[in-house]
């Protein structure tokens, strides 16, 4: 049985903190002192990252790292929220950061503070926005930053073979990291052919599916890109899908999707995919 990893946010920036924290502030002086508790009773989620830092120009402060699959319009008040609370919790002034993974809809405005105004009373909370797609990917080699490793393929630029191999062996080179491979092969499969995906990388299922990335991808239920990753999954363990077929699976409720993307670990024929639909 394949040994499972954590490939969370938490795991990800710590792999290199102090590369993280100063590519989020843009200051190359700011250095990590730890990783602090992120419980904050009815705020607490694997997304969330809270660090105490140290700069010789701010001194100690905490930066907040909210790293999102994809821009909801509740992010404004929730890091205003996030914020407060850990300053209030620590002590300490609070540089807060949403990295947002995949692009929202267009019609969608990702948002960089929140506002609000009640009887002459303002309340304001600014925080850094860091979508993943804007970024350059060389940033990752040359930096380097190996917490986005796995993103590569969603980077600027890094949607290309050539790209993404380079990547696979930076993953490679090194035990720890080789384990987030089955997270790269996973987000090479949203801008590369399924079978070329298969042919540069290894996609462990029982690794892929330990992702809070993974699980949220399929909890957006009626998202074409929620059934699009279950066809993609089939593809890579049974080869092609009829049109048919294709057809019955994304018709599934949202609760028949999630079932079917668990079954299908377990498929070793395109024949156990047609019996799993025959009795759903």
């Amino acid at each position: 049985m394949a040994k499972a990893a954590d490939i969370g946010s938490k795991r990800l920036i710590s792999l290199a903190p102090d590369a993280w924290v100063q590519w989020v502030t843009g200051q190359s002086d700011v250095l990590t002192r730890d990783f602090l508790a992120s419980d904050f009773q009815w705020v607490s989620r694997e997304s969330d990252v809270l660090l105490k830092v140290f700069s010789p120009n701010q001194g100690e402060f905490l930066i907040l790292n909210e790293l999102q699959l994809r821009y909801s319009p509740a992010m404004p008040r929730r890091m205003r929220a996030y914020a407060a609370l850990a300053e209030e919790r620590y002590k300490l002034p609070v540089y807060p950061v949403l990295v947002n993974i995949l692009p929202a809809a267009a019609s969608v405005k990702i948002e960089n503070c929140f506002e609000s105004f009640l009887l002459g009373l303002q309340a304001r909370q600014d925080y850094r926005v860091i979508n993943l797609w804007e970024v350059d990917v060389q940033i990752v080699f040359e930096k380097p930053l190996p917490t986005l490793l796995p993103f590569v393929p969603l980077l600027k630029g890094g949607g290309e073979e050539v790209t993404v191999q380079r990547a696979v062996q930076l993953l490679r080179q090194d035990a720890i990291l080789s384990e987030l491979e089955p997270l790269l092969a996973f987000f090479a499969s949203f801008v590369l052919n399924t079978a070329l995906v298969a042919q540069i990388l290894r996609w462990d299922m029982a690794v892929l599916r330990e992702s809070p990335w993974y699980q949220e991808i399929l909890h957006e239920g009626e998202s074409r890109e929620g059934r699009s990753l279950v066809l993609r999954l089939l593809t890579r363990k049974l080869g092609p899908i009829s049109a048919e077929v294709q057809s019955q699976i994304e018709s599934l409720p949202l609760a028949e999707l999630e079932n079917l993307a668990e079954a299908l670990l377990e498929f070793s024929s395109a024949s156990d995919l047609t019996e799993w639909l025959q009795s759903h």
